[in-house]
């Protein structure tokens, strides 16, 4: 049996009040990788009294403490994403969906060869669209 949002809070020192727990129990499960108003929008037709803010405070909150991060989709678009573990994206330019790519499935090379820069972490975003499998 998987690990509960309530308990996954209270392992990370977050007290599982109503609202926030409406939040985790969304965000910790989705592979949206939703923004901060579609969060909102999720978690208010569940909970009609949770206000903006709370959702906001909430999710800074999980980023600070290790459960979520987030992911900058385009220029003024932040996703939170779940998947904590290294991978990569593919946004699917016909329908805006993000999809998870196992960070072993492309091969980035070199990266501390560069010159200057002290890299923390990368990953790959790809943009396209989704099309029929290939058989073989």
């Amino acid at each position: 049996m998987g690990t509960t949002a309530a308990e996954r809070l209270r392992r990370s020192g977050i007290q599982p009040s109503t609202q926030r727990l409406a939040v985790a129990e969304y965000v910790l499960e989705t592979d949206a990788h939703p923004s901060a108003e579609q969060v909102w929008d999720e978690v208010k037709a569940r909970v009609p009294t949770i206000s903006r803010a709370t959702v906001y405070n909430t999710l800074n909150l999980l980023v600070r403490k290790g459960l979520l991060r987030p992911l900058q989709l385009a220029e003024g678009r932040v996703g939170f994403d779940p998947n904590i573990e290294p991978h990569h994206h593919f946004i699917d330019e016909a329908t805006g969906l993000v999809h998870d790519v196992p960070w072993d499935a492309l091969e980035v090379r070199r990266v501390e060869a560069l010159r200057g820069l002290e890299v923390r972490e990368y990953q790959v975003i790809l943009r396209g669209r989704r099309g029929k499998a290939r058989a073989g």
